[in-house]
């Protein structure tokens, strides 16, 4: 369950991320050189977009911070097939037992422990590694709920397609409409039946099965659903900006020796050696 100290967290996240995000847009864009074929050695390093997975064809291996997956997100994608059944139910397993996420649902329960959220479990370990479990089954029921089982019944791609394009608000807003709408696995726009939906049949079912029974009602379930819908939301709008965060944290300064042009010898004298 998100509780205040978690919801605390991920507001103080996102507004460090907005005032990073407005800081790498207003940056002057770097000047342009000549063209130049590029050396084969070169090309490899100086590619800046996550490769698509050759094992899963219209996913990505991108990682938010270098860290948390961000395997369904694709940035300059274009028309792209749909996924299939299998490869929906894959990239989602993929991502829901990644290693990184060991550490990170620990993090949620210590937070949940260190404010006493849901006193049914307890403290001490015991009480620790049930927030622990709740953590891992609450993100992972959501994530097969939201990312394959309805994508796959209703025929909607749970991928987010990047913008990149207009101003910081209008793909602020583009982004957080995505919650509401989607793209169909035929290419056409959809409500987002699998986001809505998925997300409270998410909610019902952590709260009414392993949950502490006091917390086992209706309007707790309303605050899960919208703690969860929350959170999607803000965790969207980080994959729309995460690209030029990255290209800003990957700026490298130039070397003195390229930033320094060379000049021509003299006529009649040779060049140094």
């Amino acid at each position: 369950m998100k509780s205040f100290v978690t919801r605390f967290v991920l507001c103080w996240a996102l507004a460090n991320l907005l005032l990073l995000t407005a800081s790498a847009q207003q940056a002057p864009p770097p000047n342009t050189p000549s063209a130049k074929t590029p050396d084969p050695a070169e090309k490899g390093q100086s590619a800046e977009e996550p490769k698509v997975s050759d094992k899963n064809q219209g996913t990505s291996n991108d990682r938010l911070f270098y860290t948390l997956p961000n395997f369904l997100t694709l940035e300059n994608s274009g028309q792209v097939p749909p996924l299939t059944v299998g490869q929906k139910f894959w990239v989602v397993t993929r991502g829901s037992f990644d290693y990184i996420l060991i550490p990170w649902y620990g993090f949620l329960a210590g937070l949940s422990q260190a404010e006493n959220s849901e006193p049914g479990y307890g403290q001490g370990a015991q009480g620790y590694g049930k927030r622990y479990g709740a953590a891992f089954a609450d993100g992972t029921i959501e994530n097969y709920l939201t990312g394959a089982v309805l994508p796959s019944i209703l025929r909607q791609d749970p991928r987010f397609f990047q913008s990149s394009e207009g101003g910081f608000w209008r793909r602020t807003g583009y982004a957080v409409s995505r919650i509401f709408v989607t793209r169909t696995d035929s290419g056409n726009e959809q409500f987002n039946y699998s986001e809505i939906v998925g997300s409270a049949m998410s909610a019902g079912i952590s709260t009414y099965s392993y949950h502490p029974r006091a917390d086992r009602t209706l309007s707790n379930t309303a605050s899960v659903w919208g703690s969860e819908v929350g959170y999607d939301t803000i965790t969207i709008v980080v994959k729309e900006f995460w690209p030029d965060i990255r290209r800003k944290l990957r700026k490298k300064p130039v070397p003195a020796a390229e930033a320094v042009p060379q000049l021509a010898p003299a006529p009649g004298r040779p060049a140094a050696q």
